[in-house]
């Protein structure tokens, strides 16, 4: 996929597998906004939201959590508690090379630091864990963009006349 500068919330909305509306109640509840908000045109209607490819990135984390079952809340708190205890971005924290690295069982996320210490963002983000053994069982967060189904063109034999 070719990175563009930025992206509509249509093109977000099918590449990530969310609705318009879900976009537009992350955006109301300060999830994830969009560089280029909606603003209102002179003719009364309003633009679109805009991403860059962070934001989409982000988006397609934060859906797939959503899909895995990670309620909204558990959304803002990770997001929250990876910018408030770790100075980071969800992005960052994914893939954009971080000293933080963020982790999940399917049940919570845990986040990495550079220093090996490991934290559970969802019950108790100050306290480090106690790792014993091997953390097989994590697998590291990322994005995906979803394949775009490209409609069938139906060929009609020409009739000549």
């Amino acid at each position: 996929m070719r990175l563009k500068k930025t992206y509509s919330s249509r093109e977000v909305a099918v590449l990530t597998g969310l609705t318009a509306r879900q976009l537009q109640i992350w955006d109301a509840g300060g999830l994830v906004s969009p560089a280029i908000p909606p603003h209102r045109t002179a003719a009364g209607g309003y633009t679109e939201r805009r991403y860059t490819p962070i934001e989409l990135f982000e988006l397609l984390v934060l859906a797939d959590l959503r899909r895995r079952g990670f309620s909204l809340r558990q959304l803002h708190q990770i997001l929250r508690v990876l910018k408030e205890q770790f100075g980071q971005r969800l992005f960052d924290a994914t893939g954009g090379g971080a000293a933080v690295q963020l982790l999940s069982d399917g049940r919570d996320i845990y986040a990495r630091t550079a220093a090996g210490g490991l934290f559970n963002l969802l019950r108790t983000p100050a306290q480090p864990l106690l790792v014993v053994g091997d953390e097989g069982l994590l697998r590291e967060l990322s994005g995906k963009v979803r394949s775009i189904k490209r409609k069938k063109r139906i060929r009609v034999p020409r009739v000549r006349r």
